[in-house]
């Protein structure tokens, strides 16, 4: 008999979430069905019984993917199953995996693969925001060790209020939207993106979701105890010699302290230095000695190499290249450095630098996004790349890996929202980094904001971003916040709290924690230090350029758009695209129709001032509405013995009674010269109100001779016929 562990989190609006555990994936480590509403996810956990020999690192993977018959769909192309991970999925991977990664125990090097399937969904509750709860639940269950658990909160502001994992149509409201996770006792990781909001208003958030996440927190302690799996696995993965320990700390760190003290500003050369240390202790022993100890004495030189550096920044205020905590590196930037991107610039700040360029699309570049339950058109992208030689690395560059897909993100979101809403172009950003020592994506967020500005894009204003640190020791009070972080910094300190804003307020955050303990005192304290470097940098951008150039660049397409009613569409369309191909073919401009709010929205594209022109001209004849009294430019259609038909607007033809050609009176079509082809100017005079026809004229728009009537030339009388006078 299956004898499944339910237990259910009520939210504040009503809604509840169920975590069930012992009836599916039973071989699995850990299996937990998580339901809000139909919304079910399935997270699994497994790990290796022992670690891979040589393995000095946490080997996490987690999988986030989501089943297109959740919601009732076929997936896409030729095979109709689902291919590689999108870039939805692996964004949420990365949310959950910056999560858990820290809680795992330091010496636990077992590989841990943490699996969370979306098997059903209804479009109304976010499945990304309950994924956490999902991975964290299965690893309750599980007797892998983890120092959990946690959960993962979506809070968004909506009308001024604070909510806990929104609707989808609820988040369209939004002017924050922040994905928050914490064990019990931590905030973890922070990621979302903001209108420009307040320091202080994205510590409440925080402080909100906090609240939410400890109620998840106390169910899965619950349920862990149900199950039975308080006690975890015991495991030994580390070879430790505590007498050599001892012996490379008291051999190495003054030797490293020094160093961390010196401020030595170049990356390599002070990582030479570093390894020179260790490499001057490894000497003493042979290569069958090293063969043993040689791991072990690279990890605990790392140790030590990391105590230097965290004292030396607590206890004297130096960090390794020499700066004060509150210091922003030196920056230069350029723009206009590449002359075939519509817009491009150069941001470096230390060893960071970013090459972006911007080029301008038309509709017809719009991304199409067709995940599971999101589809849309995207018209501003941003890219950013890593290349292996921005570090030194002699190594092949392989294809986009989930950290540029994740670094690319938050630089989209920081920017996205200065984009005006009506402006007509694709916009695609992309960041090239050719150094890289830290706050990378930072550097993009600034180099994008240049390149835009370059482009002559009418962004509503320039964004700037910094990384901050934090250096904290457990059990001691003093810590030290840093601003514009080095990679270094980053590897061995205990935050990376990433910032973007505008003059106005923040648009997109990304925070990592890796310590215990930390208060939102700090926290105040990292977002205020972090607003007095922005606002630094962005001293910077605007020195460089103030605003955005106000005209393109000359080889930069040009794009003027158009809404006619609705039922005009079909007409500028024409019988299988014929009308707008033509057009197309006739002007050489690039013609896209679409309907949107119940009208039909044209953009059409050129090089050049003419083709476009020529093109909406063509497009306003097609809409015209034919008015009584107006004068059209029109062409013969076809000659009938009576008159002309002429088409005076696109598929509107009209009748030229013979009578209306000209004052002269004509006894015969062919008196009037006119031949099918002939373009000639008439006069709407009337359309009959029941069969819609159209009555045209030529004369009324020539001069009258004198003595004519208005409907025919006078005429000379003639002798009648008389047999009588001719006798």
């Amino acid at each position: 008999m299956i004898n499944p562990i339910v237990k259910t989190i009520e939210l504040n609006d009503g809604r509840t979430i169920t975590l069930e555990t012992g009836k599916l994936a039973k071989q699995a480590d850990g299996a937990v069905m998580l339901r809000m509403g139909n919304t079910m996810l399935l997270a699994t956990v497994c790990a290796a019984k022992d670690a891979v020999p040589g393995t000095d690192f946490m080997p996490l993977q987690v999988e986030y993917r989501e089943k297109y018959s959740a919601f009732g769909r076929f997936p896409g192309g030729f095979t109709k199953r689902e291919g590689k991970a999108s870039d939805y999925e692996i964004l949420t991977c990365r949310l959950v995996d910056r999560a858990l990664r820290p809680l795992f125990p330091d010496n636990y090097h077992a590989e841990v693969y943490v699996n969370i399937i979306l098997y059903s969904a209804d479009g109304v509750d976010m499945p990304d925001a309950l994924a956490g709860l999902a991975a964290s639940a299965a690893l309750a269950v599980s007797d892998i060790p983890f120092g959990g658990p946690i959960s993962e909160v979506r809070v968004a502001r909506i009308d001024g209020q604070f909510v806990i994992n929104p609707t989808f149509e609820a988040l369209e409201r939004a002017d924050m939207d922040i994905m928050v996770a914490a064990t019990y006792e931590n905030i973890m990781m922070v990621e979302g993106e903001m209108k420009e909001v307040s320091e202080q208003d994205l510590l409440e958030a925080m402080k909100f979701a906090h609240e939410a996440i400890k109620v998840h927190c106390k169910a899965q302690m619950e349920l862990m105890e149900e199950v039975g799996k308080t006690v975890k696995r015991e495991y030994c993965h580390e070879e430790n010699d505590e007498d050599l320990r001892k012996a490379v700390h008291d051999a190495c760190y003054e030797k490293a302290y020094a160093i961390a003290k010196s401020g030595n500003k170049n990356k390599h050369e002070r990582g030479d230095a570093f390894d020179a240390v260790c490499e001057e202790f490894k000497a003493q022993f042979s290569e069958e000695e090293l063969e043993e100890k040689g791991p072990m004495i690279d990890r605990y030189y790392h140790d030590v190499e990391k105590e230097a550096m965290r004292r030396c920044i607590l206890d004297e205020g130096k960090r390794l290249d020499g700066r004060a905590t509150t210091e922003i590196r030196p920056i230069w930037c350029e723009t206009s450095p590449l002359p075939g991107p519509h817009g491009s610039s150069i941001f470096t700040r230390g060893e960071t630098q970013s090459l972006s360029t911007v080029t301008l699309g038309t509709k017809m570049d719009e991304k199409i996004v067709d995940d599971v339950l999101d589809q849309h058109k995207e018209r501003f992208l941003l890219h950013y790349n890593f290349p292996p030689f921005s570090t030194g690395e002699a190594k092949a560059q392989r294809g986009v890996g989930r950290r540029e897909i994740g670094h690319g993100h938050l630089a989209w979101r920081a920017l996205k929202g200065q984009i005006p809403a009506d402006y007509p172009y694709c916009v695609r950003v992309v960041s090239d980094i050719l150094e890289s020592n830290g706050s990378s994506s930072m550097a993009t967020v600034c180099a994008g904001t240049l390149a835009l500005m370059d482009a002559g894009v009418p962004i509503k204003k320039p964004v700037s971003g910094i990384a901050m640190g934090l250096i904290k020791n457990a059990g001691e009070d003093k810590y030290a916040v840093l601003s514009d972080i080095l990679g270094d910094e980053d590897h061995l300190g205990d935050m990376d709290f990433k910032v973007t804003g505008t003059c106005d307020g923040i648009t997109a955050t990304q925070m990592d924690i890796k310590c215990d303990g930390l208060t939102y005192d700090i926290l105040e304290k990292a977002l205020m230090q972090a607003k007095q470097g922005r606002e630094y940098i962005l001293g910077k951008l605007t020195e460089c350029i103030a605003e955005p150039r106000a005209e393109l660049k000359p080889h930069a397409p040009r794009i003027e758009t158009l809404t006619i009613p609705k039922e005009f569409i079909g007409a500028v369309i024409g019988p299988g695209g014929k009308i707008i191909q033509g057009m197309q073919e006739e002007t050489g401009a690039t013609i896209t129709i679409e309907e949107v709010d119940g009208a039909g929205r044209i953009e059409i594209a050129g090089t050049n001032k003419k083709c476009i022109d020529d093109a909406m001209r063509m497009i306003k004849a097609i809409v015209a509405v034919p008015e009584v009294g107006e004068v059209y430019t029109g062409k013969v259609r076809s000659i009938m013995p009576y008159g002309a038909f002429v088409e005076f607007l696109p598929g509107k033809d009209g009748l030229l009674h013979i009578s209306e050609i000209d004052w002269k009176r004509f006894e015969t079509i062919e008196e009037t010269g006119l031949k099918e082809g002939d373009e000639i100017e008439v006069k709407l005079l009337d359309i009959d109100p029941k069969t819609g026809k159209f009555k045209l004229s030529h004369k009324v728009l020539l001069p009258k001779p004198e003595g004519m009537t208005e409907n025919h030339p006078k005429r000379e009388r003639r002798p009648q016929n008389n047999h009588k006078d001719k006798e």
